[in-house]
């Protein structure tokens, strides 16, 4: 299979979205991404939605999904429609997986981490699934997760707004990758290519962090039927070690009594030029700036983005 141009129609209206992990707090790193979502929804004269992906309850911080809301709310943003949470559509989310498991797209495997990685293949994302179980799950073997079946060739190419032209090939560098999780929760693959169809997204404005996993979601896409959205993936910022900003990393929480001028800020690092004056300026003429002046092509394009970019603050 070879996809090599975007489908997504450009007749039907913009429809973008946020999509935070109730992981922790939202930071410097999470503003980025929501101001420039949220800017060209608006620009385009489209939609912007919020969802919640709160799929991995392991990793998610008590009390952070409300936090977030209320942060967006205090630094001026407002979405359309009703917020989706995705751990209210495991159903959903089921229903698929086994449709692709008739369809045999998807199989079983009883494989371990360690027995993975002994085979000594290796991928962009560590160790390459070796597909000891495409056949079915070796004898007195009970599935642990489910993934879904890559059949070749699987050239994978789309057109990035931001970071131009993307190729990868899933047979060498992912593998059949993972849906369905050893600990019984629904794979990240999954879930964002089934809301992101169902919601009708078909412009999506998120972190470079996640421009690998792109060609996954759109194969899946593909077997699923689904058209491809339009991406943009922008910079993601870093600490003082290059380390992406996050809670794992100790990223601090925006600060509730700096909204101007973090908003002043992030507009900077996006390279959307902000006249120094703005920066007292209050939130709403911020806003009004911004959706004034906003344009997606100035935004640096690169994978990682550190103080100083535009010279000193």
């Amino acid at each position: 299979m070879v996809i090599s141009k975007d489908t997504a129609s450009i007749s039907r209206p913009y429809r973008g979205r946020f999509a935070p992990s109730p992981t922790g707090p939202l930071h410097e790193g999470s503003l980025l991404t929501a101001v420039a979502s949220f800017l060209e929804a608006r620009v385009q004269g489209g939609e912007w939605l919020l969802r919640m992906e709160d799929l991995d309850p392991p990793r998610e911080m008590p009390g952070a999904a409300d936090d977030i809301l209320r942060t967006l709310e205090a630094f001026g943003f407002a979405w359309d429609g009703e917020l989706r949470y995705q751990s209210r559509r495991l159903e959903y989310y089921r229903a698929v997986l086994d449709d692709l498991l008739r369809e045999g797209r998807a199989y079983g495997c009883a494989c371990t981490r360690k027995e993975i990685a002994e085979a000594g293949q290796m991928g962009i994302d560590g160790a390459l699934y070796p597909g000891f179980c495409r056949n079915g799950p070796r004898a007195g073997r009970a599935p642990r997760a489910w993934r879904l079946r890559v059949e070749a060739p699987a050239l994978i190419s789309f057109d990035d707004a931001i970071q131009g032209v993307q190729a990868q090939d899933l047979i060498s560098q992912v593998g059949d990758f993972v849906l369905l999780r050893a600990d019984g929760y629904f794979a990240y693959q999954l879930a964002v290519v089934v809301d992101d169809a169902d919601q009708g997204i078909n412009h999506i404005v998120r972190g470079a962090d996640l421009l690998d996993s792109t060609p996954r979601q759109l194969y899946l896409q593909q077997c699923l039927g689904y058209r491809r959205p339009n991406y943009a993936h922008l910079p993601i910022l870093t600490n003082a070690a290059g380390e992406k900003l996050s809670k794992q990393t100790l990223a601090p929480a925006l600060d509730k009594g700096r909204v101007s001028e973090l908003l002043w800020q992030a507009l900077r690092r996006l390279g959307q030029l902000p006249d120094s004056r703005l920066r007292g300026a209050s939130p709403t003429e911020i806003w009004a700036w911004a959706r004034e002046n906003w344009q997606l092509g100035r935004v640096p394009r690169l994978a990682k983005l550190s103080e100083p970019v535009f010279g000193a603050m």
